[in-house]
């Protein structure tokens, strides 16, 4: 086998292995999970997965960076940009977000597990405090807000009602009545009417 085939086998295994991971750690948490169930998921032995990640908090924390770089590309630009609007980044977040969890739709509960179970460490590996507080959207939010509003409120809000819609999809698919090709539709509606209504909250001009 030559040196070109061997490192696609190499990149499309490791693919595959971290691919099982997301869900089996979706599906159990952290803690329920053995690299046996990994391995299982994925279609292979435990030898070779151990020959590519050594352990499973190893695998766990190339996983859960890999989720947060998704989460995060873009975003830093969008908030910290200071030529655009207020409006223009909500929309700009709101749309980038609905895209990647209609493509992705249990990185949430993946990401509210590693949440609940390690909120220090979560928020320390994606540096979410300084992302946001020095931001210039936090800042754009503030002086919009009057002091009346803390801009706390809006960060909820807009991820609220951009990601548990994705959190809750089973149930509002079956209240609904809604198959996935519907619910892909409300999805990009929501995309012009979650910076409607977060406008209305700032009554931002």
């Amino acid at each position: 086998m030559t040196k070109n085939k061997l490192e696609i086998t190499d990149t499309t295994t490791g693919e595959k292995i971290k691919e099982a991971a997301r869900k089996v750690f979706t599906k159990k948490g952290y803690a329920a999970t053995r690299t046996r169930d990994i391995a299982e998921e994925a279609g292979i032995n435990l030898a070779l997965l151990n020959y590519y990640f050594r352990s499973k908090e190893k695998l766990f924390d190339i996983v859960m960076r890999e989720n947060m770089q998704q989460l995060l590309i873009g975003l830093r630009s969008v908030l910290y940009n200071e030529t655009t609007t207020l409006l223009h980044k909500i929309k700009a977040i709101v749309s980038n977000y609905i895209n990647l969890l209609r493509k992705h739709p249990d990185l949430p509960l993946f990401i509210l597990s590693e949440i609940k179970a390690n909120p220090d460490k979560f928020a320390m590996n994606i540096g979410a405090r300084t992302l946001l507080l020095k931001s210039h959207f936090f800042k754009q939010v503030k002086e919009t807000g009057k002091g009346k509003i803390n801009p706390i409120q809006i960060i909820i809000n807009i991820i609220g009602l951009t990601v548990f819609p994705f959190i809750a999809s089973p149930l509002l698919k079956h209240v609904g009545d809604l198959n996935q090709k519907e619910f892909d539709a409300l999805m990009k509606e929501r995309k012009k009417m979650i910076p409607i209504w977060i406008n209305g909250m700032l009554k931002v001009k």
